[in-house]
């Protein structure tokens, strides 16, 4: 790695003591959940991930329902990754945590490196830069969550620590930003930073544009594969999931620009993000004033990733559309700290500034640490007494030849094997044009022989009246704020 990336390893007492961190802290978010309803995922989204990596591994099919080849995968590379798993007889829970696991000390680990190539000053023999990312919440959320999410905003991290390190290594930030997109498509987005730092570099103009050339070279290697992998599976150039979540979010986007901003805010802010808020705008500032311009070009990504999800998605389940983009916050404000600490701004008195940022910083982290074990514990124990509830019981209890219809189809995929009708358009495309009309779904599920309709009433309205119920689960909705998922009898 450190040939790879051009960074200096630390010890390996540093190393393998972040290891164990890392596995606490995950362990205590699994622990947490056991205990307050039982081990499982906070998304029906992971299951999705899961139904296709299994039949990856059963099958050898790209599939979400065996013989049935779809593109409802945003994550390739993570669905391949999770169908190790199956083969080793791991899957779904050790070997998906295990991964969770690797990527939370990947993340710390290349933190704590980052940090110690930027900023020569931090020599501490505690690696507390990485012990900070291991612990921050949002980040161990992500890691036991199931998803590509925390992979992403490794890929993502490292790309833009690179940058800012000032690393020349062209074809590495090619391959890795083709990687980012097999993760996710908004992986694309590090084409901008990569840009203007092969432009803004050192050395003639021959040698950016031959900089500029071997980043094209390592990024198509990767990235015309992703989008012939799209074409043979749904004739489109990006995954189901890109084109169903802009259609299906449409009553979002509508939404005044600076509401929406102010959910994100919430989202994002509610951690110890908020006590670094201010040495991220004075490391804006230093950059600025020494014109770095790859920490800069760095930061307006930032800003457009952020304005991009507010523009196109919701922000809900604690902004995990913008965790991504978290870690490299973290780090500006870290480096930023650190710098601070060893200034002298405030003469004899800096000293109770550095104390007070610093404890501000470590108790907010250790504070939100405790309460995203709590908001991972009721998120799994939902989709646990919710969708899987529902989900197993449409499978011991609906007739095989029946088709089920859901909008939430990740725990029906892994445990029951009907004929579905996805009314969120990542396997049943042919919805996307009338994703949020109940009307013509309705219509939909007529002429596609429906006989179930798994649904929280809320979600589809109209939908449920036509419906009769004929199984509410007994999970924990109504106790957070919602209402149980029902399983109703098609008219």
């Amino acid at each position: 790695m450190r040939e790879f990336l051009n960074f200096t390893l630390p010890n390996k007492i540093v190393a393998w003591g972040l290891a164990l961190a890392s596995l606490i802290s995950m362990t205590m978010y699994l622990v947490a959940s056991a205990l307050y309803y039982r081990v499982g995922f906070p998304l029906d989204d992971s299951w999705i991930h899961l139904t296709y990596a299994r039949n990856l591994a059963v099958y050898g099919e790209w599939a979400f329902q065996p013989g049935v080849p779809s593109a409802g995968s945003t994550a390739p590379l993570w669905t391949a990754l999770l169908s190790i798993g199956f083969f080793l007889k791991l899957a779904p829970y050790v070997w998906t945590y295990l991964l969770g696991v690797l990527l939370l000390w990947g993340m710390g680990l290349f933190g704590e490196m980052a940090v110690r190539r930027i900023s020569p000053a931090y020599q501490s023999r505690i690696p507390w830069v990485g012990l900070f990312l291991i612990a921050e919440w949002h980040l161990v959320w992500s890691a036991a969550s199931g998803m590509e999410t925390l992979l992403h905003a490794l890929v993502i991290t490292v790309v833009l620590g690179m940058l800012m390190s000032g690393s020349r290594r062209f074809m590495t930030l090619g391959l890795l930003t083709g990687l980012s997109i097999w993760v996710r498509p908004d992986g694309i987005t590090l084409l901008g930073p990569i840009a203007v730092h092969a432009l803004a570099g050192y050395g003639s103009g021959k040698k950016r544009w031959r900089d500029l050339s071997l980043f094209v070279i390592g990024f198509a290697s990767l990235f015309v594969p992703y989008l012939l992998f799209n074409l043979i599976l749904a004739g489109t150039p990006m995954p189901n999931t890109f084109y169903a979540k802009q259609a299906e979010y449409a009553i979002w986007q509508a939404r005044p620009f600076l509401s929406r901003f102010w959910e994100l805010a919430l989202q994002f802010f509610a951690g110890p993000s908020l006590a670094l808020l201010p040495g991220v705008v004075g490391w804006f500032v230093i950059s600025l004033r020494k014109r770095d311009w790859s920490t800069l070009a760095t930061m307006v990504w930032f800003a457009g990733y952020l304005f991009l999800y507010v523009e196109r998605l919701p922000v809900y389940q604690h902004g995990r559309y913008v965790m991504p983009a978290m870690p490299i916050f973290f780090l500006w404000g870290l480096v930023a700290l650190i710098a601070f600490s060893k200034s002298k701004l405030f003469g004899r008195y800096h000293w109770i500034a550095v104390t007070s940022w610093n404890l501000l910083a470590g108790a907010l982290c250790v504070a939100f640490w405790l309460f995203g074990a709590n908001m991972y514990s009721q998120d799994v124990a939902l989709i646990e007494s919710e969708m899987v509830a529902s989900a197993k019981w449409v499978a011991e209890n609906v007739p095989q030849n029946e088709i089920v219809a859901a909008h939430d189809i990740g725990a029906l995929g892994y445990y029951d094997n009907h004929e579905l009708i996805d009314l969120a358009g990542l396997i049943s495309p042919e919805v996307i044009p009338f994703i949020r009309n109940e009307e013509k779904l309705a219509e939909f599920l007529d002429e596609s022989d429906a006989a179930y309709l798994i649904a929280f009433p809320e979600f589809y309205p109209m939908l449920s009246e036509m419906g009769e119920p004929v199984y509410v689960t007994e999970g924990i909705g109504p106790e957070l704020g919602g209402e149980n998922m029902i399983v109703f009898h098609w008219r």
